[in-house]
């Protein structure tokens, strides 16, 4: 998508389309990479050539070729002689000027290319960061898959899937944590005290089977969904089966509907339920009714989050590296083969690396799970997250692609991390 949303996403930096980071972070400072070690990766004693340039103070990036070679296109699962291409863009807050931000283009639901995200945030680089639906649901691309947390405001929550690993990232303290999240939400009218609990957020609801031709959809008697949306998410909401209200700036109703699919204006929400929730939903919202809608994320000690301004969060899979040591294993799947990777995590002395390993490629020929750990810890990450790889892995920087795409050209993402420039 064309650059010209970047003065649309200045506007809406404070609705967390631009999400400042202010980091603790980890390698040794940019700019030492020289003293680095070899990358752990394949047969010993390879050639490795290493190249790192200085983009601004506090901010390098790191271009590693490990092996020479091309592979044979039949070896490149198995090889140990590479070749890897690997790059690291690397941020020290104690003397970088800019901030490490996240975004996600116009709206939630939709798809940019890396180079267009980095472009419109006016950002020096960046990587492909949150997995996202994809071609689950080819009219909402973008849709998060997992945590979703953007100053302050939730917009999708935690993956129920116990590889998902969630970091949170508080600019207030520059204090990072990774873990699972949980999260609960709820609608209650003000007045009869009634009440729906929300099962998701900015995400279509599901129509039971069974229910897709009834003509009423209150008569439906399985489970469905309940979900609540944003304007952030898209300027329409999903179209179907079941009800829908929507609320103003205050709460209230302004309109409820036995059908799903409104325009929502710039401060406007709105709930949708599917199956026998649907009743429901036209009980609890009838039009001019305030409902109250609580939202509660909590951390893998059960402790409430404080989703205050300031606070942002993001999803991978799979933790890689915890206190200095790999804790992923390679397991017979698809997912733990060799494929492209990106990677964050951080290091001990207060540097954040954003890392990418090309992959299916004779050029580079990718990492497993278990080898992109080793990659984490020789670059001397302490801890690290499998952020979304495969076709979406992509680096940018200076505007310019570094490694290059398995699919040739760039996969359209859901958000990217980026670095802006004081």
């Amino acid at each position: 998508m064309p650059v010209p949303h970047r003065a649309h996403r200045a506007r809406r930096t404070g609705a967390g389309v631009v999400v400042a980071l202010t980091l603790a972070l980890v390698l040794d400072a940019p700019g030492a990479a020289a003293a680095d070690p070899t990358l752990d990766l394949g047969a010993a004693g390879l050639p490795e050539a290493r190249t790192t340039q200085v983009l601004e103070p506090g901010v390098d990036l790191t271009q590693v070729v490990r092996g020479s070679a091309p592979a044979a296109p039949d070896a490149i699962e198995t090889t140990v002689l590479g070749p890897w291409r690997v790059a690291v863009l690397r941020v020290d807050p104690r003397t970088a000027k800019g901030r490490l931000v996240a975004t996600y283009g116009p709206d939630l639901a939709r798809t940019e290319t890396t180079s267009d995200l980095v472009a419109s945030a006016g950002a020096l680089g960046g990587v492909n960061a949150s997995y996202f639906t994809y071609t689950k649901n080819p009219a909402y691309p973008g849709d998060p898959v997992g945590l979703g947390l953007y100053d302050g405001h939730l917009l999708s929550e935690p993956g129920a899937t116990s590889t998902e690993v969630d970091v949170l990232l508080d600019a207030r303290t520059g204090r990072v944590r990774f873990g699972r999240t949980s999260w609960s939400g709820r609608v209650r009218n003000t007045k009869t005290r009634k009440s729906l609990a929300l099962e998701r957020l900015n995400t279509p609801p599901v129509v039971p089977k069974g229910c897709t031709k009834l003509k009423d959809p209150r008569r439906c008697t399985r489970s469905g969904d309940v979900v609540r949306f944003d304007r952030a998410f898209a300027e329409r909401t999903p179209k179907g089966r079941g009800a829908e209200v929507v609320l103003g700036r205050d709460g209230c109703v302004v309109r409820a509907s036995k059908s799903r699919g409104r325009r929502l204006s710039a401060h406007q929400t709105s709930v949708q339920a599917t199956g026998r929730q649907t009743k429901t939903l036209l009980r609890v919202g009838k039009k001019g009714a305030c409902l109250r809608t609580t939202s509660t994320l909590r951390d893998d000690r059960g402790k409430t989050v404080e989703l205050a301004k300031g606070l942002y969060g993001v999803a991978g899979r799979y933790r890689l590296v915890q206190g200095g040591k790999v804790v992923v294993k390679d397991k017979p799947q698809a997912f733990f083969e060799r494929n492209p990777r990106t990677l964050v995590g951080t290091t001990a002395s207060g540097v954040v690396a954003l890392v990418t390993i090309d992959g299916r490629q004779t050029t580079s020929v990718g990492a497993t799970l278990e080898e992109a750990a080793r990659v984490a810890v020789s670059l001397g990450l302490t801890d690290a997250v499998n952020l979304d790889g495969g076709g979406s892995t992509t680096m940018v920087v200076g505007g310019r692609l570094v490694g290059s795409p398995s699919h040739g050209d760039e996969r359209a993402v859901g958000d990217a991390l980026v670095y802006v420039p004081r």
